[in-house]
């Protein structure tokens, strides 16, 4: 009797569980539909790179592009701005690559189209991570993580991790001079410590459980 009275009290709490979440999913579904439209107004349209003819003006125009995405911060919401601040530094190594294309010799072409691609990737890991920090908190607290987000991350991550190593491999190769090349390296560690806190952050969002996680493990055993 004591075993099914047990029973009966876990499966009425695993319903009233699972009709909790759904609810709260629903509303983080309809919270990001609305704020899908501010991210495509929030991602910095591309136009026509401009691109650097000596080193001070390189460096003068990443200055600048720090700057500008400083002041662009500062105009979104608390959680958005941790999002950004944590992922600019790869938005500005982008910019300095691209910008660098004529400073860095014959190699100059190839590490353009790696930086595109990165700045593929850092507009997909933006949303992905906002995802995360908007998760609604009773869905986080039964649910556990957002495991597909996670997911999502670590992929574009171990994508990420090869243009680094091919980054790495073209600065050997590049004809520039030794700021140019210090430059370079620098733009490379940022974004390979930016792939390291957001393989972190994935690491962390999939181990998040949730009470529904647990009591799913309690009856698996």
């Amino acid at each position: 009797m004591k075993k099914v009275t047990t029973f009966l009290l876990a499966s009425f709490l695993m319903i009233l569980i699972f009709s909790t979440v759904t609810i709260a999913q629903n509303t983080e579904n309809e919270n990001q539909n609305q704020n899908q439209n501010q991210d495509d107004l929030i991602i910095v349209p591309k136009g026509e790179q401009v691109r650097a003819r000596t080193t001070n003006e390189l460096r003068t125009m990443i200055q600048e592009k720090q700057q500008e995405m400083n002041q662009e911060v500062q105009s979104f919401g608390e959680k958005q701005q941790k999002v950004y601040q944590n992922q600019n530094e790869v938005r500005l190594a982008v910019h300095s690559l691209l910008t660098m294309e004529n400073l860095v010799g014959g190699i100059g072409p190839q590490v353009s189209q790696i930086a595109k691609d990165f700045d593929n990737s850092v507009q997909a890991t933006i949303q992905a991570e906002e995802r995360i920090q908007n998760r609604n908190i009773i869905v986080r607290f039964f649910a556990g993580g957002d495991q597909e987000t996670a997911g999502e991350i670590e992929r574009e991550v171990n994508q990420n991790k090869l243009r680094v190593q091919q980054l790495k491999q073209l600065r050997e190769q590049c004809d520039c001079n030794e700021e140019i090349k210090n430059m370079f390296q620098e733009q490379i560690q940022n974004m390979e410590q930016e792939q390291n806190r957001l393989q972190q952050l994935a690491e962390k969002e999939k181990q998040a459980k949730g009470i529904w996680g647990w009591i799913k493990s309690l009856f698996g055993r």
